[in-house]
């Protein structure tokens, strides 16, 4: 994996797992009151989480699913709920924490879930169905996320979702002004990314052939902008966690 990787990833590490975790905590909580900013990036953030959602079957049972940084678990719980078989990972052990304790409570129904605190590329972690990865991309550069998506897509037999931080106006003016979040819970800079270069480059890939972008969809919500993104790959079906 490339320097520029590995070093945003352990800012990463760095700022959910030591710096933010309570502001991440209240962020993701249905019942805590937020301010005007973090009140938009949690909505958000549902309608986001909802639209991956909805890009899952609705059924599944017998499914292995990848949550690629799972923060806080809200998604996790849900495919759950579905029938799915999840693995959750996430760097920081913090909000890892917070997951499992939230999902303790919960009726899961036929689904489990796998809490993990790791690096979602590790290949111990197996294969499967499907890989979704949350605003786990938008801290990285265009040639960063291909070379995850490459990665991931040798352990993956369905698709691939996840979101990048769109190269808009209003995103390019909000990370250059640094408003995204109060100065003290501020993250490592979003990286707005081009939609026709990153697409540009998933096609200039070798390990990627055969992989289709099949839809994409931009939320837009205050302060929280995001683009969701599928890749999939229509040549095989079915998965095996630690395979």
């Amino acid at each position: 994996m490339t320097s520029s990787y590995e070093k945003r990833r352990s800012q990463l590490e760095n700022y959910f797992d030591r710096t933010a975790a309570d502001a991440w905590k209240k962020l993701t909580s249905d019942h805590t009151p937020l301010g005007r900013v973090r009140a938009t990036v949690r909505a958000g953030r549902e309608q986001m989480r909802n639209t991956l959602l909805d890009w899952l079957p609705d059924d599944l049972h017998g499914k292995w699913v990848l949550d690629a940084g799972c923060g806080t678990g809200t998604f996790s719980t849900e495919a759950a709920r579905r029938g799915a078989r999840v693995v959750a990972i996430d760097l920081a052990g913090n909000l890892v924490d917070m997951a499992r304790e939230r999902a303790a409570g919960m009726d899961l129904g036929d689904g489990e879930i796998d809490f993990r605190v790791g690096d979602f590329l590790d290949p111990a972690l197996g294969e499967f169905d499907y890989v979704v990865a949350m605003d786990s991309f938008i801290h990285y550069r265009s040639a960063d996320i291909v070379n995850v998506l490459s990665r991931l897509s040798q352990r993956t037999h369905a698709s691939i979702l996840f979101t990048i931080a769109p190269r808009t106006p209003m995103l390019t003016l909000m990370h250059a002004t640094g408003k995204l979040f109060p100065k003290g819970d501020r993250s490592p800079a979003i990286e707005p990314v081009a939609e026709g270069t990153l697409l540009r480059l998933i096609d200039a890939e070798p390990t990627l052939d055969g992989w289709t972008p099949v839809r994409t969809r931009r939320i837009a919500k205050g302060f929280y902008i995001s683009q969701a993104m599928e890749l999939a790959n229509p040549g095989e079906t079915g998965g095996s966690a630690g395979s």
